[in-house]
């Protein structure tokens, strides 16, 4: 049986990653044939049966004169080469022979950055060898990747192990991710409806179930490789849009929908985005990222799956009033938290201090190289 990781095999994975690093043509030879002619350019030559961090392809695209080496993979996994030096690369690959003379060899954490400034965490680069023993461990780990480093605590604590379950089932029969976000937005929908008309525990489980496939959506696009902007605009407008419709739909629910503990939730919500817009603005990453006691916050700060906990267990003591005060007392203090952090980074930035995310300086060590532009490199994974 062939090694398919989340629905894919390595060579279907490495021609994703390729295209989406903007290479071509890619070209594909067997462990014997000979390498076809490349273009007048640059070269990506790459081992088909090894699972690449989408960072090191990218990272690589722009390191003329390079190899990647992982020892635990087999040494040398992948190159960027001048056209005429593509048959003793692959040669070099194929037999695991040291890098030829004249070009620089990279371990991963070398050749590409730690820290992930999309998902807000240091995050080593990985290299594997597809092998089927190793299979749940290389899913693990590209399950792992795929998570932010700052987010709530369901989303952090308690989802991950029915997420990385449900993923897989539907990576492995091509769902799409854009299919399961439709389908949050249809929960979300329902949700507003039926926490507006009262039936607090049906809109509840319609809430939880969204929150869950939230989670699913954006880890399917990551390990199978399909992000896209149609899915990012549809998934962060989802993010962005529902959250102050439930909150005044559980107001209407309980009889107050102008009530003050409705528009504390309503309004906090709009003025706590604005703390961290301007945050981001200033600072050039997000406030949960700066120090440690920020990320930290960030697990239990008054957004959507905390809040839903707080309307959870008014619901359960049959108050579902009790639960929306809950929830304008929570967000009433996450919004003193972040104004004083805001305040207090620009009184650090008045000082001289330098302002920047913890989790990067964590990750420091692994900074990949300066590299020029990118070429645009014939590609050529090789089939092992």
């Amino acid at each position: 049986m062939a090694f398919e990781l989340w629905g894919l095999t390595p060579a279907e994975r490495l021609r994703r990653s390729l295209e989406r690093a903007g290479c071509g043509p890619i070209e594909v030879c067997s462990a014997t044939s000979s390498p076809p002619v490349p273009l007048a350019m640059g070269l990506l030559v790459l081992r088909g049966d090894c699972i690449y961090d989408e960072r090191l392809i990218e990272a690589l695209t722009g390191a003329p004169d390079t190899v990647l080496c992982h020892e635990p993979a087999g040494g040398c996994v992948a190159a960027h080469v001048a056209p005429e030096r593509a048959a003793e690369i692959v040669d070099a690959l194929r037999s695991g022979a040291p890098a030829p003379a004249g070009l620089r060899e990279l371990c991963p954490t070398e050749l590409a950055p730690s820290y992930n400034a999309k998902l807000r965490k240091s995050d080593p680069p990985y290299v594997f060898a597809a092998r089927r023993d190793a299979l749940r461990e290389i899913e693990a780990r590209t399950f792992a990747a795929s998570y932010k480093g700052a987010t709530d605590l369901v989303t952090k604590w308690v989802w991950p192990v029915p997420a990385r379950a449900l993923t897989r089932w539907l990576a492995v029969r091509g769902v799409h991710p854009n299919t399961v976000t439709l389908a949050s937005w249809g929960l979300a929908i329902a949700a507003f409806w039926l926490f507006a008309r009262g039936s607090f525990g049906w809109g509840l489980a319609a809430a939880w179930l969204m929150t869950f496939l939230d989670t699913v959506d954006g880890k399917l696009a990551r390990v199978t490789l399909t992000s896209s902007r149609l899915g990012d605009v549809l998934d962060h407008g989802l993010d962005l849009v529902h959250p102050p419709f439930w909150w005044w739909a559980w107001g209407a629910g309980i009889g107050a929908p102008l009530g003050p503990a409705t528009l504390i939730a309503v309004g906090g919500y709009f003025v706590g985005r604005a703390l961290e817009g301007v945050f981001l603005a200033a600072f050039k990453f997000e406030t949960h990222s700066w120090h440690r006691i920020d990320t930290l916050f960030r697990t239990i700060t008054a957004r959507r799956n905390p809040n839903l906990l707080l309307l959870s267990v008014g619901a359960a003591a049959g108050r579902p009033d009790l639960g929306m005060t809950l929830l304008a007392i929570w967000t009433s203090v996450s919004l003193a938290f972040h104004a004083l952090r805001l305040v207090q980074a620009f009184a650090a930035r008045g000082r001289g201090e330098p302002v920047y995310a913890w989790s990067e300086a964590q990750g420091s060590a692994g900074e990949a190289p300066s590299v020029g532009a990118r070429p645009r490199p014939e590609t050529l994974p090789e089939d092992m």
